[in-house]
């Protein structure tokens, strides 16, 4: 209580220079990272201290692939979607959706993600890397994933989300992710956040509907 607290006192004096946009992102993220805390710390007391940390190392690098999500629509570069790749709890890259700005329909935030990390570190498969993203990959995304061998993949919003909110992707939804393919199998660890990580993720969409690209 003492974190939110504090972090309300300081609010007018450090981000009075901030568009109600950024403003309503700063609350999400810090009120995300408060429960974040405060669960780590009750799981902590409870026994479950490996379990927290690895929800806490999770919900770290989601917020950052949210935050590229808006960095998306704020630049004009594409949709609002988000992804990481992170080696040994380092990351490598941090990308968005850049099909606007490079007229590519591919232009994916997890195919960029994954075309720069592969140049990054100078090889094509990421079997020792894992993929947070911002939302559900589509079908195009999930093939990528599976092609640079990314070990373990943790998302933010689900499709429908996206859909939801505006975002003119169809139907396009992966079977093999959700483990509903007959023909299409996988084998990488997925994870979909959950509790507050994925209110935070699904946000996204309605918050930054007003500042999508009409091209």
């Amino acid at each position: 209580m003492f974190f939110l607290n504090h972090f309300f006192t300081l609010i007018p004096n450090e981000i009075q220079s901030l568009n109600p946009f950024h403003i309503s992102l700063s609350l999400s993220l810090s009120l995300s990272l408060s429960l974040s805390l405060s669960l780590s710390l009750s799981d902590m007391e409870n026994g479950n201290h490996q379990i927290a940390v690895i929800e806490d190392r999770d919900h770290k690098f989601l917020i950052k692939a949210v935050e590229e999500a808006y960095k998306a629509v704020e630049c004009g570069d594409g949709r609002p979607f988000g992804a990481l790749v992170v080696h040994k709890d380092e990351v490598v890259v941090s990308c968005h959706n850049m099909v606007l700005k490079h007229t590519d329909p591919t232009a994916h935030a997890e195919v960029t993600a994954i075309r720069e990390a592969c140049k990054k570190l100078n090889r094509i498969k990421l079997s020792d890397c894992e993929m947070y993203a911002s939302c559900e990959p589509c079908p195009m995304c999930f093939s990528a994933i599976q092609l640079s061998r990314i070990k373990r993949l943790v998302y933010g919003a689900k499709a429908e989300a996206a859909i939801a909110g505006g975002i003119p992707i169809g139907d396009f939804i992966s079977d093999a992710l959700r483990g509903t393919g007959f023909h299409e199998k996988t084998n990488l660890e997925i994870k979909q956040a959950d509790g507050n990580g994925a209110i935070i993720a699904e946000q996204v969409f309605e918050r930054s509907k007003a500042m999508f690209p009409k091209r």
